[in-house]
């Protein structure tokens, strides 16, 4: 999932090399942070966030194997 997210951002942005992704795994949850730099917020959330839930669709869908919920955060 971490490869899958970093994959989808730094096509996103246009400073790839700031964008960095946290995956916390527990037992019910997933947690995945992303960190991209200021500039680049905008792209990666979209216009009424509609990238941003796009992101969360993949992130739900790669997450539905092991039968967890998944929590995405974007970041600063």
């Amino acid at each position: 999932m971490k490869e899958l997210l970093e994959f989808v951002v730094t096509s996103l942005v246009d400073d790839a090399s700031s964008v960095s992704v946290s995956v916390k795994e527990g037992e019910k949850f997933i947690d995945c942070f992303i960190k991209v730099n200021e500039n680049d917020i905008g792209k990666v959330i979209g216009r009424n966030g509609k990238i941003a839930n796009a992101i969360r669709t993949l992130a739900r869908a790669c997450a539905k194997k092991t039968n967890k919920k998944v929590n995405v955060k974007i970041e600063k």
